[in-house]
């Protein structure tokens, strides 16, 4: 009896690893938001291209003005492979939204990056989007 207890303990315990759950729990005043992460590399060739002021211009022009409501700018260090299999690293920027109107706000994600790429002359820009319980 104790043998057959055990093991439907352990299969309980394995098949809890497999429960998914819905829409995360919100602290009081929270609402489930799509956010975005933006991530922009700031080299041009091997060395840092995009400065300071560069990039503050650049969130003046392009993204504030499509996200006027607030964001949040994080210094990161990043690195990716080149098809060439060489690994790149660079200082980097990431830009945290929390989207108020996905239907609008989606598309301006797309549109900051491409104008990221044709101003500083980049391969790509990572757009990064997750459900997260939101409260200010």
């Amino acid at each position: 009896m104790s043998r057959a207890l055990a093991a439907l303990l352990l299969a309980s315990l394995a098949l809890a690893g497999c429960v998914t759950t819905g829409a995360p729990a919100c602290p009081p005043g929270g609402r489930e938001r799509l956010v975005a992460d933006l991530l922009f590399g700031r080299n041009i060739g091997g060395r840092l291209g995009v400065s300071e002021t560069a990039f503050a211009g650049f969130v003046d022009r392009e993204v504030t003005p499509r996200f006027p409501d607030g964001l949040t700018i994080t210094d990161a260090r990043g690195q990716y492979r080149e098809a060439s299999g060489r690994l790149i690293r660079e200082p980097s920027k990431v830009i945290t939204i929390v989207l108020s109107d996905e239907a609008r706000d989606l598309p301006r994600l797309a549109e900051v990056a491409g104008a990221y790429r044709l101003r500083f002359a980049q391969d790509s820009v990572g757009i990064v989007t997750r459900r997260a319980c939101v409260a200010f």
